[in-house]
This record gives C-alpha cells, structure tokens and sequence, in this order.
C-alpha cells in the first residue's frame, strides 16, 4: 500500500509512540508518591524513558523506507508492550527503570516510523493534527481513569502496553521494505535546507525541553502549591487536553491558510505566558487557567513545527531529526523542572522556562518564514528560489494542468529536473548528425528506462 493511502495506521502508531510523554507527570508522581524516589529521581527516570525514545529516532532517521514502515513499527510496539508491561510488574527501581528504557525505545520506533509516514502524506500538517488529536483524546480519558483505579505506578505503564498492544493490527496496513525499482524514482542525496533543518531542530529541542520541564512538575504544582488533590489535578488535566483537541481540530481546519509562521511565533508567546500563570499558581483558578491555556495552544504550535519539519524533505529524514532532537528536549524537561523547581522554587522555575521559550520563538519563526510560512495557495511560489505551482504544473506534464499537492513541493521539482534531463537524453538519441531523427522513437523511449 502507498505511504500516501495509509493515514490511518499512521495516526494509530503515532499516538502509541507518543502517549509515554503525553503520561509523564502521572508516571513521575506516581513513582515518586509509590517507589519512595525523589522528585528529582523521579524525574531521572522519565528522562531516560524519553531520552531512550529520542535515540530510536536517531537510528532510524533515513532508514524507514529502507526497511519499510511495518516492520519498524512492529518491533517499536512489541518493545513498548514488553517495556511498559515488565515495569508495570517490577517492584524495584533498577528493573523499572531498565523496563522504562525498553519500552522508551520502542517508542521512539513507533514514532519515527509514524513521523517518516507523515511526512510522505499529501497534507503533512493534517496528518500530524490528526495524531496529536487521538493521543490528546487517549491521553485525556486515562487522566480521568486513573486516579479513580489506584494501582500504585504501575497504571500508567500497564496502560502504555495495552494501547501498543491495541495499535498492532494497525500495521498490518503499513507498507514494506521499497524494491529497488521502487525506490528508484525517490529522491535521494543529501538533506534539502540543512541549515533551515538545523535551526529547527535545535529550536525544538529547546521548546520542548521548557514545555516537559514544566509538565513533569505539573502534577506537584497543584498538589503541593495549589493545595489540590490527585482526582482534582486529574480532572484539570482531563479538561485541559480536551481543550488541547479543540486547539488541534482548529489547527487542521484553518491548515495553511496564515502560512506557519504565524500560528508557531504567536503561539509560542501564548505558552510562555500559560507556563507563568501555571508555575504560580496558588489556588484551583490559577492553575486550571494556565494549564488549560498551555494545552490548547500547545498542540497547535507542536503540529505546525511537526509540519514544518515534514516539509523539508519529502523523505521525511528532517521529520524524524528534529522530532528526535524534540525527544532529547523532552527527556531533559523532566529533570530540569524537578531540579529548577527544587533550588528556585515552581514561580521562579516557570520565569526561567517561560524566557527560554521565547528565545526560541525567534528563530524557529525564521525558519517557517524562511521555508515556506507564508499562506499557501494555488500559484503562490513556494519557497524563495521556487517556482510558482502552477509552472510546475504545466512543465511536469500533469494531467489537465493540475496542480501538484503542496504538501511535496520537493517531489514536484524533482519530478520536473527528471523529467528535463529525459527530454534533453531522448532529444540528443533521435538526433541525427543534421539535426534530424536519427533513431526511432521507439529505441529513444526503450533505451531512458
């Protein structure tokens, strides 16, 4: 089946790679609260998790379509299953955290495979709003569940391998490892916009690392600062990534109509003022509000980057970089928040995260401009240097003049050089020494294949 056809699974691997950090301040709390850990080693153990996810996405990055996307998902799933599972059932800290690792991996396997997918699509941007809106929803139904069921640290784990477990079938409907007369008509060669890519990875890496540093403390904010209790915290949770889903299905349907540029520097200055209000927080208003702001904005600055990202290269090796260079980020945020929170205090860590987070914005904002942030509309060049879609259209050969998806705009230029270079071989073979036709057009058609 074509990446192109095959969103769905996609969808259901990406929200089964992502789910770990979606849970990480219940699985920090609740290995604090239940395996007598610190809230700083609690937080160490999150941050292996997350880190062990970000270099499943470092080997894999360029290697999907070598290996194809089923077989690197299912062994992502039965690597999160076996994980996640074996650390729901540990009673000790070394083997919790060995199984912790484990299942991190399979992961961040599970997410590149999903993050090389996406970026293969017709609508990066779409796609990837679609998976974070499943695991938001996902993630929103066990922070209502799982308070109510006890269950010490393993909950939150035993969850994990049950939705890994859940998303297997999916892939039955992946594609496999490319032929090589499959794989010959794809682009190939060295990564397109390495300095573009390089800026957003690094910029990623950043942004992520303030926003888990905050939402691995979050739950102890309102515990301890706000004077909370877990089923209240929950239920704060619980709204606030609904309000995340709304965020996301307003991302999908306005898409690329304000370009990307807009939504990600506007609202990265959103989530630095949400992480203020939030680490502050004194009282059930406070910490509702920032935490509900944080997690509608959040989602949609995180799927135009995903996006972004996708748009880079069609192959999807920035897609999978920069989302493993997030990883990292994520995997930090967890011990920089409890560390931060610990010597500064929760106001003072989130004045600290939330300066961080708008010196990314710049940059980041820079790169979206720079690569294609502006609105995209039939016509309108792509990006600086490109030509305008509907050129591409006429001199590609489409069929009636359609214009290509500007989802690929990569796939349309190359197809365009191909198809130049045939014309000029084909040209030079039926010349003859005059000028005129040398050989059939049948040799010239045969001998280009």
């Amino acid at each position: 089946m074509s990446s192109r056809r095959a969103a769905w699974p996609l969808v259901a691997v990406f929200t089964a790679g992502y789910l770990a950090s979606y849970l990480l301040p219940t699985i920090v709390g609740r290995l604090s609260v239940h395996l007598g850990l610190t809230p700083a080693q609690a937080g160490l153990v999150g941050s292996a998790l997350l880190l062990s996810s970000a270099s499943a996405g470092f080997t894999l990055a360029g290697r999907v379509e070598r290996y194809g996307s089923r077989t690197p998902a299912r062994a992502g799933l039965v690597l999160a299953a076996v994980g996640y599972g074996s650390a729901a059932l540990a009673g000790s800290v070394p083997l919790v955290v060995a199984s912790v690792m484990v299942g991190g991996f399979g992961s961040g396997a599970a997410t590149a495979v999903a993050a090389a997918g996406i970026a293969a699509q017709r609508d990066p941007h779409r796609t990837s709003s679609l998976g974070l809106l499943t695991v938001s929803a996902t993630a929103g139904a066990l922070y209502l569940t799982i308070p109510h069921l006890g269950g010490g640290h393993c909950l939150p784990f035993a969850a994990i391998a049950l939705v890994a477990v859940l998303v297997w079938p999916a892939t039955n409907r992946l594609n496999g490892p490319t032929a090589p007369e499959e794989s010959a008509s794809r682009i190939t060669g060295r990564l397109p916009h390495r300095r573009s890519g390089l800026v957003l990875a690094g910029g990623m890496l950043v942004w992520s690392m303030a926003q888990n540093a905050l939402w691995g403390v979050s739950s102890r904010i309102g515990v301890v600062q706000a004077g909370l209790t877990e089923v209240t915290v929950g239920a704060v949770f619980a709204a606030a990534l609904g309000a995340g889903l709304l965020g996301v299905m307003g991302a999908g349907v306005l898409g690329a109509r304000v370009g990307r540029a807009v939504p990600i520097g506007l609202g990265t200055v959103v989530i630095a003022g949400s992480i203020v209000v939030s680490s502050s927080a004194r009282d059930l208003a406070s910490f509702a509000t920032g935490e509900i702001l944080w997690n509608t904005v959040y989602p949609v600055v995180l799927s135009y980057l995903i996006g972004l990202a996708a748009s880079l290269d069609v192959r999807g090796r920035w897609a999978v970089l920069a989302g493993s260079a997030s990883s990292v980020g994520v995997a930090c945020g967890p011990l920089l928040g409890s560390v931060l929170s610990e010597e500064a205090g929760y106001p003072a860590m989130g004045l600290i995260l939330g300066a961080a987070t708008l010196l990314v914005a710049a940059p980041v904002t820079a790169v979206a401009l720079h690569t294609g942030g502006r609105p995209l509309v039939p016509g309108s060049v792509r990006r600086r240097g490109g030509a305008p879609a509907a050129l591409l259209a006429a001199t590609t050969g489409s069929l009636s003049g359609a214009v290509p998806k500007l989802g690929s705009p990569e796939q349309a230029v190359t197809e365009l050089r191909v198809r130049r270079r045939r014309l000029v071989r084909s040209a030079i073979r039926t010349a003859g020494p005059d000028g005129g036709p040398g050989q059939s057009n049948a040799y010239a058609a045969t001998s280009d294949r």
